[in-house]
């Protein structure tokens, strides 16, 4: 009981480490769960010198990092609330799919930090709330254009921005696998024209700014065009030469940027490019890749995606440029020069391996975390729900086991006890235990006995040897064979003793490794989810593998029980075992020297026949 007690304040004194309690008051009783997600622009995150300010993020949504349990299908009880606990954010939705377990939400942040950890809060669980996704309030008004590239096959990409300014032409083939949910395919025939739309169009040194994911089937031979606006013999070109990414803008001269490291073929790339106050800036992957002195022409034609006017090269413009081959996903266009803080922040959100955002334990209406291990619970795929289900049986069952052999052992080492006392008191009257008068009332109190079993079975071989006269004769012989069938009866005892002890071997061989294949197959799950919704960082990494792991523990706790409760039963056992062995001795052994005894009178009293012991 000392030890009971011990163990249960050491599990009071843990239990705040695993049971968080809510630090926010909640927003609104009709939703039913909520998730905290930090965005971290620290040391610890992703480091930004300096704020980004306004922000659309990317939320990634994945069975590494949430469950889809008590959501809407279609994501329409989705809220975010913003770090004061009180204010709404929007928010859109650009995917959502609970039966994959992927989606992705891009949520306006107001107002991105540097250095600093912000919390927001998505809540959920509420059936009647109605949808309020919205691209076009969660982009600002200076996103004149955003394709997601999730649009249906055969159609073209549409903007998510309030000025709907939607592709006239040019469909790109939506393809799963892109750095954002679905991406755009082109083919090298295919080129997007935007719409002649004042929201797009540039004054002359005026501010803009182009930003896509790319990814290259074969770093292209010819220059390659990704974006294209010409007008009047003035034009603003961004592209690739030589896998190399550029730009190039025709006013009163051709000026184009100094060539870097080319793109690998086959890996996603983050190209921007901002222009304002006579100068132009390139950027890959978030990080400055080179920088152009020159001043936008004004240009309100239409604009290209993916390659370049049918008319340009036949009207001599430039020299002819190739179409894109490969994947686009996440194009934007605004209207001012965005910020190198904003642009490492979209880099970062967007990519594959993001540490700006971390996601939270999920909590209930009541305010009270699910905890540590709520996270691992809510987790745990149901290949591995299958695995524990299966190892908590085996562990019950071992339980029972070991419970009943317990009991067993114990009664019988008690009941030897008793047996050995009344034994030792029998002095010459080496079956007295055996007499029919008090043998009903001896079975009652040592019937339990392994060793009175033992004894039973000697003296009936014993009596067995009674000559006419109703006296015990016993040849020399016949001590061997006594003590051959008190053996056999031995043997018998020993396997009533290991009954059902292989069921505890099971368990300590076999809990780990069915632990292990549930880890291994959880494992396998987490990744191939995580690959399909882009996103490996260790916060979406962890709450899987964690999952994984709970079969492993599941099995440990089968094994480690079982091997403490058969080592222990062993051990009683073999005790047992030790004082039947020896009872076979000393009954063997006091049997011969009685036979012995007798001879010796019957020598003296001139009898050669036999030998004989009286009851």
């Amino acid at each position: 009981m000392r030890y009971l007690l011990l163990a249960c304040a050491l599990c009071l004194a843990w239990l705040p480490r695993f049971v968080h309690a809510a630090d926010a008051a909640w927003w609104n009783d009709d939703w039913s769960y909520r998730k905290a997600i930090t965005l971290d622009t620290s040391n610890k995150g992703t480091s930004l010198a300096q704020p980004a300010g306004r922000v659309p993020l990317l939320i990634r949504l994945h069975p590494g990092n949430f469950q889809f349990d008590g959501v809407a299908p279609n994501g329409s009880d989705v809220r975010f609330i913003g770090s004061d606990g009180k204010t709404p954010l929007n928010y859109q939705i650009e995917s959502f799919d609970p039966v994959l377990g992927v989606a992705q939400i891009w949520l306006d942040v107001p107002d991105l930090q540097a250095n600093a950890q912000q919390t927001v809060w998505m809540y959920y669980g509420n059936g009647k709330a109605p949808a309020q996704s919205s691209g076009a309030a969660s982009f600002d008004a200076d996103y004149a254009l955003v394709y997601h590239f999730d649009d249906a096959a055969g159609s073209p990409p549409k903007d998510a921005t309030a000025y709907s300014n939607h592709a006239q032409s040019g469909t790109p083939r939506p393809v799963d696998g892109g750095i954002i949910g679905k991406a755009g395919r082109f083919d090298g025939s295919t080129v997007v024209t935007l719409p002649n739309s004042a929201s797009l169009n540039t004054a002359a040194g005026g501010s803009f700014s182009f930003s896509a994911w790319i990814k290259l089937d074969a770093v292209p031979a010819t220059p390659t065009l990704l974006y294209a606006r010409r007008q009047d013999g003035k034009a603003l070109l961004i592209g690739l030469d030589g896998g190399a990414p550029f730009v190039e803008v025709d006013g009163a001269q051709t000026q184009r940027s100094s060539a870097g490291e080319a793109l690998k073929a086959g890996q996603w790339a983050y190209i921007v490019v901002t222009a304002a106050q006579g100068q132009v800036n390139l950027y890959v992957d978030g990080r400055a890749y080179a920088t152009l002195a020159a001043t936008l022409p004004a240009l309100t034609s239409a604009a290209t995606v993916g390659g370049d006017m049918p008319s340009s090269a036949a009207a001599g413009s430039s020299p002819a440029f190739a179409n894109f081959v490969g994947q686009m996903d996440e194009l934007r266009l605004s209207r001012v020069a965005r910020s190198a803080a904003l642009i490492q922040a979209d880099a970062s959100a967007q990519g594959a391996e993001s540490r700006l955002i971390q996601y939270g334990e999920d909590e209930k209406k009541s305010g009270m975390g699910f905890g540590y291990f709520g996270i691992i619970v809510k987790s745990v795929t149901a290949d591995a729900w299958v695995v524990i289900g299966l190892l908590l049986v085996m562990a019950l069952i071992s339980w029972v086991v070991m419970w009943q052999r317990a009991r067993y052992v114990g009664r019988v080492s008690s009941a030897n006890e008793r047996f050995l006392g009344r034994f030792r008191d029998l002095d010459s009257n080496l079956l007295g235990l055996a007499d029919k008068a008090t043998q009903s009332t001896v079975q009652r109190e040592l019937g339990g006995s392994s060793l009175y079993r033992l004894y039973e079975v000697g003296a009936k071989e014993v009596w067995r040897r009674r000559n006419g006269q109703g006296r015990v004769v016993i040849a020399s012989e016949s001590i061997e064979a006594i003590r051959a069938v008190m053996d056999s009866t031995l043997v018998r005892e020993n396997q009533r003793l290991s009954k059902s002890m292989v069921i505890l071997t099971i368990a300590i061989s076999g809990g780990p490794f069915l632990g292990l294949l549930g880890t291994v197959v959880g494992v396998m799950i987490t990744f191939a989810a995580i690959a399909a919704a882009g996103d490996v960082n260790v916060n979406a990494i962890a709450p899987g593998i964690a999952a994984a792991l709970l079969a492993t523990v599941a099995g440990l706790f089968v094994a480690i029980p079982a091997l403490f409760g058969y080592n222990y039963l062993l051990t009683r056992n073999k005790a047992v075992t030790a004082d039947m062995q020896v009872f076979v001795d000393e009954f063997v052994t006091r049997l011969a020297e009685l036979h012995r005894d007798i001879d010796q009178d019957t020598l003296a009293g001139g009898a050669n026949s036999g030998h004989a012991i009286s009851a």
